[in-house]
């Protein structure tokens, strides 16, 4: 059984998971409450599935996704389960993602709206393209066992690389999406944009939620105590690992 020697990761883990959880959430009370609900019909309606499922697939499941290999009990035994699962949660941060793009496109082609042209819908097409190299990539190198320890560690920080470059273009996306979303519903309103009506705030607050949610993964993954150790390699909040013939005993570092 390991021990973490600092609560910190799993604090950190708890604040993700709730702000990941309202992200999601305020996303679908903005779109019910303001936007009049959803449906799948072409109308504005089906548009509102596009910021909910983006939201959910390209931050929090993407970003949850991003962590795995972070979790120490991945730091020992096979990894085999845990590349399984970091596939399979990036697989359904995917879909969910393709479906908010069918919603949008068609939303678009039904109401005879131009697609990409605005710097938000390039901002997001180009995250969802780099995803879904950066995903084909993980599956053919990391998790079929052809290639070899060269490649992988070649390959490797280029992958590390663009999953946080992925994440912070979807990031960018989303906040984009907002402001963009806002400035169309609130042009002819009684209440502009400017005069900061409630769902400009909400829609805001939303935005900041996704921003913290983001710079929150980012820093998990970018902190080396958290990263799987290297072989006879440990940092100070990391374990003293030492694997006797029966168990694994992990012992705080000093």
């Amino acid at each position: 059984m390991i021990r973490m020697a600092s609560g910190w990761f799993y604090l950190s883990c708890l604040l993700l998971g709730s702000l990941g959880s309202m992200c999601i959430l305020f996303t679908i009370y903005w779109m019910q409450y303001w936007r009049g609900g959803f449906a799948w019909n072409g109308s504005i309606y089906m548009f509102n599935w596009h910021p909910v499922l983006m939201v959910a697939g390209m931050v929090v499941f993407y970003g949850g996704a991003s962590l795995v290999y972070r979790l120490p009990q991945s730091w020992v035994g096979p990894r085999l389960p845990w590349k399984l699962l970091h596939a399979a949660l990036h697989l359904i941060a995917f879909i969910l993602t393709v479906v908010g793009l069918v919603a949008v496109f068609t939303f678009h082609n039904h109401g005879r709206i131009a697609n990409l042209y605005s710097l938000h819908s390039w901002l997001g097409i180009t995250a969802v393209f780099l995803f879904a190299c950066q995903w084909c990539l993980g599956f053919a190198v990391f998790l079929l066992p052809w290639a070899s320890m060269w490649l992988r560690s070649l390959l490797k920080p280029i992958h590390v690389f663009f999953g946080a470059a992925i994440l912070s273009l979807s990031i960018a996306s989303v906040i984009s999406g907002i402001n963009e979303k806002l400035f169309f519903s609130l042009k002819n309103t009684t209440r502009p944009y400017n005069s900061l009506p409630s769902e400009a705030v909400f829609a805001n607050s939303t935005g900041m939620l996704v921003v913290a949610f983001g710079l929150l993964v980012l820093y998990i993954l970018l902190a080396s105590s958290w990263k799987r150790p290297e072989p006879g390699i440990l940092t100070d909040r990391q374990t003293h690992c030492q694997v006797p013939s029966s168990r694994l005993l992990c012992l705080v570092g000093k």
